[in-house]
């Protein structure tokens, strides 16, 4: 789907209006707003446009667009600094783009992630999302936006050439009017902030979105429903153009220039407040903070929780975000030099092996889970 729409409307006024608010209280009457998650809504439509995630009314991308996300996953390597391929010292950065929202969210899932046993130990996540900075800054590749997220990196210890992963979450503050020309602005919006991400960050392969949880809480004009739940159908709108071989989307050298990485959803944070998902989910008042809008500490844990369960679980995430190694391959109880000697001669010949490959001045399971990257398709 295509709009004309090129711009996004500054809606500066609204974020400074609710900034001076001097006293704010959530609507915790408003339990439920009655429309069926976008996931779930299957078969049906909403106003017209069909349910599901994705083109043809599913949750799943179209098996061609699948495979394409599983083998970039495959074939994600730790970067060095200038972007070339260290399995040594080289690191995977998955960083966060968007708005407050997503910013509270990330930096809760990264603390879930660093108490996570089992994940690639080369992983550096980095919260690039910024409070106050909503589509408009991130759709406009002159944004000051860019400039925080590359000063982010580099406090991390990492270069823009080293992002491989984008978890991206926009809105835009203020929407108005009617559904589908009130997404429209949100949409355009995406498409511009897929691109730049491309531009910003050249190594990025792979961008999952997600939209808004529940809205009916709010207590300001920020984004509340319909909005938060219409704000699905943008990023719907945005995949679907990917999907449908739109060149300003394109991910394929195969297709031609490279244009944005390959995108596809992550976690769908929607549910119709105090009715639960059919996963169970729900929001309650006490996930969101005064104005009904921004996350409390419960509704941060929820979706840093629901960030787990899709980059554990998703055959598009789990090669790179899962640690591969190291192995007891010799069944001994242990993983040691004898476990690299192994490796090393079903690998090809070698001489002086096993070897300290990490420096660390010891020969064991750390080295181990450096030759089995380099020996494996990268993160398989």
């Amino acid at each position: 789907m295509r709009t004309a729409a090129s711009t996004v409307a500054a809606p500066s006024l609204v974020l400074a209006l609710i900034a001076a608010s001097p006293s704010l209280a959530a609507d915790c009457d408003q339990v439920s707003v009655d429309r069926v998650p976008l996931s779930e809504l299957l078969g049906e439509t909403y106003l017209g446009f069909p349910g599901g995630l994705y083109p043809g009314g599913g949750n799943v991308p179209p098996p061609q667009h699948a495979s394409a996300g599983v083998a970039i996953a495959r074939a994600i390597c730790p970067l060095a600094a200038d972007g070339s391929v260290d399995h040594v010292g080289g690191k995977i950065v998955v960083v966060s783009v968007g708005m407050s929202n997503t910013s509270m969210e990330f930096s809760r899932f990264r603390q879930l992630a660093q108490q996570t046993p089992g994940l690639e130990p080369r992983l550096v996540l980095v919260n690039g999302a910024q409070g106050g900075q909503d589509v408009t800054q991130t759709a406009d590749p002159g944004s000051d936006y860019w400039h925080v997220l590359e000063q982010r990196l580099a406090t991390a210890g990492v270069t823009s050439a080293q992002v491989q992963v984008v978890w991206l979450k926009q809105a835009l503050a203020g929407p108005s009017g009617s559904f589908p020309a009130s997404a429209m602005p949100l949409y355009a919006g995406l498409r511009a902030t897929v691109t730049n991400i491309k531009e910003k960050l050249p190594n990025a392969r792979l961008c999952f979105l997600s939209s808004r949880s529940y809205g009916g809480y709010a207590a300001t004009p920020l984004n509340p429903e319909p909005y938060a739940y219409e704000s699905a159908f943008a990023v719907r709108w945005t995949i679907a153009d990917q999907i449908g071989g739109d060149t300003e989307l394109n991910y394929s050298p195969s297709l031609g220039p490279v244009n944005a990485p390959w995108i596809g959803w992550g976690p769908y944070l929607w549910a119709d407040g105090l009715t639960p998902r059919a996963d169970g989910l729900i929001w309650e008042c006490s996930d969101f903070a005064a104005d009904g809008v921004h996350p409390a500490p419960d509704g941060q844990q929820k979706v840093a929780e629901l960030l787990m369960q899709f980059f554990t679980g998703n055959p598009a995430t789990r090669p790179w975000f899962l640690d591969a190694g190291p192995a007891d391959l010799d069944g001994d109880g242990k993983v040691d030099g004898a476990d690299i000697g192994i490796l090393l001669a079903s690998w090809g010949p070698c001489s002086g092996c096993p070897a300290d490959l990490n420096g660390n001045g010891n020969v064991g399971g750390a080295d181990l889970g450096i030759l089995l990257a380099a020996w494996e398709p990268c993160g398989g």
